[in-house]
């Protein structure tokens, strides 16, 4: 059984997030979505909060489950038997860190390869620290994530999507 790790903060889950999750579980037997508790960043979504709504997201997934963890994800991987890291590319940019993180994560572990998947074009711009400030600040968000991250964040900054538009005509 070929098994894969997609670890991440998931600060949120995009649509982006869940094209590779789909194109991943196409490819193995199982993909677990692993949610760090620690991501050398800063995250504005309470860990359990980034779970529950990773777990939502993918529960029309047969072959997907949500784990947290804590520590190195490829130590995680390894307590749970994955052979692969999943990782999503959406621009050159990402390229040389991702790169970096695979080597690092391949000398960690002794030998965990990083398969690499491009999401689909419409979601290549896609950021989830982009989603979270395009929703702090009231634009629509329904077609860039999944229907619990919209009501998480309509409901975290209490907007309605009706208020960016009359933003624009103010302005």
């Amino acid at each position: 059984m070929k098994k894969a790790i997609y670890p991440g903060a998931f600060n949120p889950i995009t649509n982006g997030h869940l094209d590779v999750i789909r194109k991943a579980a196409k490819v193995f037997d199982e993909v677990v979505v692993a949610v760090a508790s620690y991501t050398g960043k800063s995250t504005m979504i309470d860990y359990n909060d980034r779970y529950q709504l990773c777990v939502e997201a993918v529960s029309n997934l047969t072959n997907v489950k949500v784990l947290k963890f804590t520590g190195l994800s490829v130590k995680f991987a390894q307590e749970i038997g994955a052979e692969t890291m999943i990782r999503g590319l959406r621009a050159v940019s990402d390229f040389e860190y991702e790169l970096s993180l695979a080597l690092m994560n391949k000398k960690l572990s002794g030998g965990i390869e990083t398969v690499f998947f491009l999401p689909e074009q419409k979601y290549l711009y896609l950021s989830s620290t982009m989603i979270r400030q395009v929703a702090e600040l009231g634009a629509p968000i329904s077609d860039l994530v999944p229907v619990c991250v919209e009501q998480y964040l309509k409901e975290y900054y209490k907007y309605r999507e009706h208020d960016f538009d009359n933003q624009e005509r103010d302005s």
